[in-house]
């Protein structure tokens, strides 16, 4: 059966450019899916396309069973959008901000005024309730447009890129928030170019480059396939990488080829993978030791998202705004008249 958030083929272009490129995607309800990649992979696309603000060339899409095209209306009254940038109305107060928004979805008057008033106190805005959005910081404004998302208490939410310009902390406080939301039974899916908030809030990634889905799976699965731990050594003296090379290639998966080795002379770090986690530690440690090899460090290191990234791709998930051209940001127009933002 299909999850709250299913699309099957998704393909949508740009002139010469594919943002999306045959995308499939299936989130069960009540868990977060990551959608994992750099600016113009296809990520803000997707997001328009299943919140009815963009049709596809082709493929299909059901959000909270409903089919994103023949019903878009419908699509809409079951979802909430807190996009890259937050969409407040900067003259208006925070409460009149979500009073405003309860209103737009016909709400009673005396609802809407309920329910502004349980956001902000949720999302720990109470005290400048009435004071201009204009005089908030960032990651209030980011808090009041999450709120303004969920005034109706949607089944389903996407979250594009939501902690972009936050601080740590205010990202941190963030994450509380769609942790707390998801544990009551909300269905995310969530885009983003951090790779430790997507290993943090998600149950499930897809990583996307190019406008395809490149690989699917937990966390884990994903680490995984980067081929495990690695044992990271720094040694003292120059003259000891060589010896130290030879020794490590030991525990590497041949047990005795250099090639396992991997070497950066100006930091005097040598790197091998590994099977057997920690306990190997003790026995290199021994075995460097044993022919008066001096260390500066060691380490068991697991490989990160940023690992996983770069073996499927050859470059980093995190890309800077001013590489975007050609990689697949979409130049053209919607239909809602606004200029197409990166992926």
């Amino acid at each position: 059966m299909p999850g709250a958030i299913h699309a099957e083929g998704l393909v949508k272009t740009f002139g010469d450019v594919t943002a999306l490129d045959g995308v499939d995607l299936d989130v069960p309800e009540g868990t977060v899916l990551g959608l994992l990649g750099p600016n113009g992979a296809g990520k803000t696309t997707a997001v328009r396309v299943l919140t009815t603000l963009l049709r596809p060339d082709s493929g299909t899409a059901t959000v909270a069973g409903v089919d994103v095209l023949k019903h878009p209306n419908e699509v809409r009254r079951s979802i909430g959008l807190s996009g890259q940038f937050a969409a407040v109305d900067e003259y208006l107060t925070g409460r009149e901000n979500l009073q405003m928004v309860g209103q737009l979805y016909q709400m009673r008057s005396g609802a809407a005024k309920a329910r502004a008033g349980e956001l902000l106190e949720r999302f720990h805005l109470a005290d400048a309730a009435d004071r201009p959005a204009r005089t908030y910081s960032g990651g209030m404004r980011r808090r009041l447009d999450l709120a303004a998302a969920l005034v109706v208490s949607p089944p389903v939410m996407f979250m594009d890129e939501p902690t972009t310009g936050l601080d740590p902390r205010n990202r941190q406080a963030l994450w509380d928030v769609i942790k707390e939301l998801v544990s009551g039974g909300t269905t995310l899916l969530l885009t983003t170019q951090y790779l430790e908030e997507a290993d943090h809030l998600a149950h499930d990634i897809a990583v996307v480059d190019h406008g395809k889905v490149i690989a699917r799976g937990t966390s884990d699965q994903l680490k995984a396939r980067t081929g495990g731990e690695r044992v990271e050594v720094v040694v003292h003296e120059r003259d000891a990488i060589a010896p130290a090379r030879g020794i490590l290639a030991r525990y590497g998966p041949g047990g005795r080829g250099l090639d396992d080795v991997s070497v950066e002379d100006h930091t005097r770090k040598l790197t091998v993978p590994v099977t057997g986690g920690a306990k190997l530690l003790a026995e290199v440690i021994r075995d460097l030791d044993a022919v008066g090899i001096e260390i500066d460090d060691i380490g068991l290191r697991r490989p990160t998202l940023d690992d996983v990234f770069i073996s499927l791709t050859g470059h980093a998930a995190e890309r800077a705004r001013d590489e975007e051209n050609g990689t697949g940001r979409p130049p053209g127009k919607d239909r809602t008249n606004r200029k197409e933002p990166a992926a």
